[in-house]
């Protein structure tokens, strides 16, 4: 594990300014002077993003070389880990908020980084792809694995490992003890409600565990 504070780079920062909607909900759902953990935090633009919006605080944990020099050039203290090794140098409630975007569907563990989150955050979001979304039915229905805009990979070669759809998400925040406090589905960038299971191409969600404070 590799800790990198915030300093001068040759690395360009990228810009703060993050188009995607399901970002947008969640930077409403992080207080104002919030401690925020990313999870997966990429080229660290996100929690960039946040630090000048919500004022917040707090570290990436991202495992790329090339993602962790852009993250320290964009401000970022970014540790270097894996994230299938676990939250084990996080104590306890350590931030007000983790957050795991569009990285759930390639964690070999679901399960486990779930109840991480819960740990080391009094609360959790979590975006994901909706595998049950009516494409992906209607293609598995003609004999062939679904390839879509949200997931663009062939069979051979996704990291996506572990698909699910937002009922099945919900079953298995319950089964570990937590408690859903929000939950928006998106097309297009668009949130849907009609027949959002069906419709929808990502899930975003909210939760903590089910007796916190």
């Amino acid at each position: 594990m590799k800790t990198l504070h915030a300093v001068r780079q040759d690395v360009q920062p990228l810009p703060i300014v993050v188009p995607r909607a399901d970002l947008d909900l969640i930077e409403s759902w992080v207080p104002m002077g919030a401690r925020v953990l990313d999870l997966g935090c990429g080229d660290g633009s996100f929690l960039a993003r946040l630090m000048k919006t919500r004022n917040a605080t707090g570290y990436g944990v991202e495992i790329d070389d090339t993602n962790v020099q852009r993250s320290v050039a964009n401000g970022i203290n970014v540790i270097q880990q894996d994230l299938e090794k676990g939250l084990a140098m996080f104590e306890d409630h350590a931030f007000d908020v983790v957050i795991l975007s569009q990285t759930l569907q390639a964690m070999h563990n679901t399960e486990r980084i779930l109840k991480e989150i819960a740990r080391v955050g009094k609360e959790g979001i979590v975006s994901f792809p909706n595998f049950g979304h009516w494409y992906h039915v209607w293609s598995i229905a003609w004999g062939r694995m679904p390839v879509s805009k949200q997931m663009p990979y062939q069979w051979y070669n996704t990291p996506n490992i572990h698909l699910c759809t937002p009922k099945d998400f919900e079953v298995l925040v319950a089964q570990i003890g937590h408690k859903v406090l929000g939950k928006q589905l998106f097309l297009h960038g668009e949130p849907v409600e009609f027949l959002g299971n069906l419709r929808s191409t990502l899930a975003v969600y909210r939760f903590k565990p089910k007796f916190a404070v």
